[in-house]
Order: C-alpha cells, then sequence, then structure tokens
C-alpha cells in the first residue's frame, strides 16, 4: 500500500542579518512552533520538516540544492518571517527542481492594538516581506502554490494538504515505470503519444515487453500460490457456486488467480507501479486480465486499456495522491450515455478493469464471455460505484504540449438494476450537464480513458498540473461553452 508519511516537505524561512540575532532567535523559534502545528495537522499527509532560518543567498541556494539531491524531498514550502531580501533567493530558486508552496502568513493571528510598537513590526513583516520573495518567483516565471492565511486556519491546513499531495504524487512519478504489454490498440489516435516529452515533463518512464515475457510469468505460477488466491478471493468477494472449488466454472477463477499470480511477479521483478494490456496482444495468455488488473489497482497501481500509458501513469499518481482519503480512485471509460431529457447521464466502464476501490458495496466475482480478443472467457469484479461527487480526469497529448482536463461530476444510484451487464461501473451526471461538458470535452480533445476520483477534488489535480508545468481546463458548474473555446484559443496563443 501506498504511504506518504515517508515523503518530506521542506519549510525554509526567509529573514536577514539586518535585525541582529535576537530577532533571528525569534524567527527561528516561531517558524519551528508553525512547523511542528503542520507536521502534525491530519490535513497534511507528508512529514513537515524545519531548516534553519536563512539569511544569505549561499545558505538559500545550499538548501535548494540539498532539497534536490534529498531522495524523500517532494517539495518545499517557503515563508518570509521578515523582509528577506530578494536577490538572495535568485541562485537557489533558479537551482530548485522539487515543487514550491509560498505560505503568506504571520506568526500573530491579532494585532497587539494597544502595545504594537517597531520592535514588533520589524519582526512580522511578512505582509511586506512576502511581496518582496513572491516578486522574484514571478519574475522568474515559476510555477508555485500560494496559499494566503493564517498557519493555524484548517482551511490552510487543507490546501496545504492538497499541494503536498500532489507534490507527493510528482515525487513518485519522476521514479515510475510503466510497463506495456503489446502495443497500442491499432489504429486507435488518442492513447499514441510522445513518450519521450512525457518522460521530460512528468519523469515516469515507459518501457514495451512482449506477451511472451508475461506468459513466462504465468506459467511459473504454482498450484499453491494459486490456491492461496483462490482463497483470498472466497473471503474478499461474493462468489457463485458454479465459481467455487468444485464448481463447473471454477477452473476460470484459477486461470485468473494464475495470470495474478505472474503479473504481480513481473511488476514487482521489475519495478513497475504501473502497466497496460490490450486484447490485441494476447499470445501466450489464456485470457485477457481482468481479475488481477482490478486487484493490483486496489493496491496502488496504475492501469490503462488499450496500451493506454499516458493513462496508467495518471492512475498511478492520482492513487498516491489521494492515499489514505475517503472515496476510491480507478481508471475509467466514458462508454455510453443516458440522453432521456428528465435527466442526462454517462454510464462508466470498461470491458473489466475498473477498481474495486469505487465499488458502493461488495463486489461480485462473476466469469462471463468477453466478446472481443478471442480467449476464454475471464473473471471479473462487478459492481456499482458508490454515489457521491467524483471526478474524471485526462491527460492528451496536443503535439506542442501536453493538456490535463478534468470534469466534476455527482455519481449517482443507477435508476434500476443492469443484471446483464456483466462488468463494474458507474453512472454520474457531468458538470454543469451533459451536453455542455460532452461539447468542451471534446472541443478540448479529452480522451475516452481517464482517470476517476472520489477522493481528489479539483484543487489537487490543478495542484498536480502547476507542479508538471502542462495546460489545465477545468469542466465545471461554472463551464460556459463560448468562454471555454475562447480559454482553448488563448491557451493555444499562449503555448
Amino acid at each position: 500500500m501506498i504511504d506518504l508519511s515517508k515523503y518530506e516537505i521542506w519549510f525554509l524561512v526567509g529573514s536577514q542579518k539586518l535585525y541582529g540575532p535576537q530577532v533571528l532567535e525569534q524567527v527561528a523559534q516561531h517558524a519551528q512552533t508553525i512547523v511542528r502545528a503542520l507536521d502534525s495537522s491530519p490535513a497534511i499527509p507528508a512529514r513537515v520538516v524545519y531548516k534553519p532560518v536563512l539569511t544569505t543567498a549561499e545558505e538559500m541556494h545550499e538548501v535548494c540544492l540539498a532539497a534536490n539531491s534529498a531522495p524523500n524531498c517532494a517539495g518545499v514550502i517557503t515563508w518570509m518571517h521578515t523582509f528577506s531580501p530578494a536577490k538572495n533567493w535568485i541562485a537557489g530558486l533558479k537551482a530548485l527542481q522539487k515543487p514550491l508552496a509560498h505560505l503568506h502568513t504571520q506568526f500573530n493571528q491579532d494585532l497587539p492594538w494597544a502595545t504594537i510598537d517597531m520592535d514588533f513590526m520589524n519582526l512580522n513583516q511578512s505582509a511586506h516581506g512576502d511581496r518582496e520573495y513572491g516578486f522574484m518567483v514571478s519574475r522568474l516565471r515559476l510555477n508555485r502554490k500560494v496559499i494566503v492565511g493564517h498557519w493555524q486556519d484548517p482551511d490552510v491546513h487543507a490546501q496545504i494538504g492538497a499541494w503536498a499531495r500532489a507534490a507527493c504524487g510528482w515525487l513518485d512519478s519522476q521514479n515510475m515505470k510503466v510497463a506495456r504489454f503489446g502495443d497500442n490498440m491499432r489504429f486507435v489516435a488518442v492513447t499514441e503519444g510522445d513518450k519521450v516529452e512525457a518522460q521530460i515533463r512528468f519523469g515516469y518512464q515507459v518501457n514495451g515487453y512482449g506477451l511472451g515475457d508475461l506468459a513466462a510469468y504465468v506459467q511459473q505460477a504454482s498450484p499453491a500460490e494459486v490456491d492461496a488466491l483462490i482463497a483470498e478471493y472466497l473471503d474478499t468477494y461474493e462468489v457463485a457456486a458454479e465459481l467455487r472449488p468444485g464448481g463447473a466454472r471454477h477452473q476460470s477463477v484459477r486461470d485468473a488467480a494464475q495470470v495474478e499470480v505472474g503479473l504481480r511477479r513481473f511488476l514487482a521483478d521489475g519495478g513497475f507501479t504501473a502497466f497496460t494490456t490490450t486484447f490485441e496482444n494476447l499470445h501466450g495468455l489464456k485470457l485477457l486480465p481482468g481479475l488481477a488488473v482490478q486487484r493490483l489497482m486496489a493496491e496502488g497501481y496504475g492501469f490503462g486499456a488499450e496500451g493506454d500509458w499516458k493513462t496508467a501513469a495518471l492512475v498511478r499518481t492520482m492513487k498516491v495522491m489521494s492515499a489514505g482519503l475517503e472515496g476510491g480512485t480507478s481508471f475509467m471509460e466514458d462508454y455510453t450515455y443516458h440522453l432521456n431529457p428528465a435527466g442526462m447521464w454517462v454510464l462508466g466502464a470498461h470491458m473489466l478493469e475498473v477498481c474495486p476501490s469505487i465499488a458502493g458495496g461488495k463486489p461480485r466475482l462473476e466469469v462471463h464471455p468477453l466478446s472481443i480478443g478471442g480467449k476464454e472467457d475471464p473473471a471479473r469484479l462487478v459492481f456499482d460505484a458508490r454515489p457521491g461527487p467524483g471526478l474524471n480526469v485526462s491527460i492528451v497529448d496536443m503535439g506542442n504540449r501536453l493538456r490535463m482536463i478534468v470534469n466534476t461530476v455527482d455519481v449517482v444510484e443507477p435508476p434500476a438494476q443492469m443484471p446483464r451487464l456483466p462488468v463494474a461501473r458507474a453512472v454520474w451526471r457531468p458538470h454543469p450537464d451533459l451536453k455542455v461538458a460532452a461539447a468542451a470535452w471534446i472541443y478540448a480533445g479529452g480522451a475516452h480513458h481517464t482517470g476517476f476520483s472520489q477522493a481528489l477534488t479539483v484543487e489537487h489535480m490543478q495542484d498536480l498540473a502547476e507542479i508538471f508545468d502542462v495546460e489545465f481546463l477545468l469542466i465545471d458548474e461554472k463551464t460556459d461553452l463560448r468562454q471555454f473555446k475562447n480559454e482553448i484559443r488563448w491557451n493555444e496563443a499562449s503555448y
């Protein structure tokens, strides 16, 4: 499972020696108090680490270089307690390669109206110290998140927490390895893209492997390993009698378990945290992996169907970002519509591979034919997603840039049972409505595959886009198509 507490966010405080050692000592004490509060906040999943007060260009440069080389440092938060001449920050900021947040706060919440004097004013200068620093960050054209408010404010903690999750997702992406079993689905455009540019922008590497490599691992799965997984299936899911040991179709479940054993071992041996499959490349396998994919996603792996490596990597990053939050995250596809004027909805699903982390109840293990792929009937988990707010995210390659598109949705209870639909599914109303949302998505070039989450928010995804320095387009309750199309045109001119 994914543990974000192993990551660190460094807290950097700027000042200057002009004020003397006594003031600097107070700055350090205040900063350590703030760090203790942030580090203990349940809203912030990573460790917040205090660093000594910075007063010179050399100190600022050194700490930024140290942050770059610290393997568990996911980003830095900066704060100017006093005035910190911003030219001192140039070398450090130019060198910094980790995500950056700027906390605009001050130690005291209220002004001491009856006792305030110039000593107090000299010590508590964030109101203009942060503006001096902020100018330099803007002048250097650096992406960062600016968070304004008192350091004890729960909203400030929530904003830092959202950014910290995005920073952890960014750091995980720098070392991510995506395994592609087979190629992209033939003749499909949106799942293609520039893997070199993606590695430059996102950090992850994508490499292809023949199905024979995976098949060899599957064939090595022992009966004891398969039996252990079968026992886990029986304990975790609803399983029909015909699929249980001794049942008429139990062999199909054993075949699925054998694939899971081999796939797990292949991914673990190669250090992969995301992968793709496609029904068009199954040579050497009895069936298209379904159950194995669902279970691996539930544990934090990223996945993309039909060779969709961009979505596989995106789902992994969203899994990292959402670790410990309520609600699940899954690979998803806009599959078909309900276009009744009384209520227009999307039915999201896929052939097999939807993550049970979004299930509204206990998933059912079922075996059914798959009408494409030409292989044996695969096992899969069938369920309905739980109702509530969510979002769909797509990463597309526009040729001159990578674009992130986010659409907020409300997942609803299906209005009727779907007893003949043998796949996991989610029914949602996209914001602001299906007509506007679908038109905006298509204008933006959004893919049919997405990362779907009921744990993450727009703030999480926008912070991630800023950190990755990719274009961000939001479709939500406020979306107006005319303005949205203009935003696309303006972005094209900007890039």
